[in-house]
């Protein structure tokens, strides 16, 4: 697939590296930064999003995402992705992602305006809680250095996929140009996302953030493990 990310905020806490490891399906052990494991929370804005060789539809190709994420290494050693949840408001492309990609995606109430600052929201569905979020870019765009905590945290090319039905992991693999990140301003965030993976009692304020402006995105077909 074709897709496009924008206005991506970046959120991380760090959390203990056994509670992660718990949490995690058979096949993955859980991958840290100078002894840390982190949590992200992630709200973005998805564009023309379609399959190879199709064009982008209204109806199906826009729409707001906000994922929760960490960090862990599969059986042969790659690093990638192990999102806890998908928030997403198109139901078409909520249940086209829950049976083609296996990931868990769940449908929400979202509404979002870009200008100089992101204005962002999401409910999950069955959920009576709002995520509102906040935030800009500030100062000029970088790239991370390969020892760094952003790079830790923004350079995954692999994601996974667990199907319980079947008990078989999956890893996907995307491809784009390096991340440029800028420092992000976030007067307003929220944990309720990380809350409702069972993530409860984060910080107010995370430990580390940053915004990125946009990418072109290659998806490409998952694998067994």
């Amino acid at each position: 697939m074709h897709q496009r990310w924008e206005s991506l905020l970046f959120l991380h806490w760090k959390v203990p590296a056994d509670q992660i490891e718990q949490s995690l399906p058979p096949g993955l052990t859980v991958d840290t930064f100078n002894g840390h494991a982190y949590l992200g929370i992630v709200p973005f804005f998805m564009l023309n999003v379609r399959p190879v060789g199709l064009p982008a539809v209204p109806w199906l190709s826009f729409f707001q995402e906000l994922n929760v994420r960490t960090y862990a290494i599969d059986r042969d050693g790659t690093p990638g992705v192990w999102f806890y949840s998908l928030d997403c408001n198109r139901l078409a492309a909520t249940v086209a992602a829950r049976v083609f990609t296996g990931l868990p995606y769940f449908l929400a109430q979202m509404k979002a305006t870009r200008g100089n600052w992101a204005d962002y929201e999401c409910r999950r569905s069955g959920s009576k809680e709002t995520a509102r979020f906040q935030y800009r870019a500030v100062g000029p765009e970088q790239e991370s250095a390969l020892t760094s905590l952003e790079f830790f945290l923004l350079e995954r090319y692999y994601l996974f996929a667990y199907r319980r039905s079947s008990s078989v992991l999956f890893r996907g693999q995307v491809h784009h140009a390096p991340y440029r990140y800028r420092s992000a301003e976030v007067p307003l965030l929220s944990t309720i996302p990380a809350a409702l993976n069972g993530f409860s009692g984060l910080s107010e304020r995370p430990d580390h953030a940053c915004v990125v402006d946009g990418l072109d995105v290659k998806i490409f077909a998952q694998e067994k493990v």
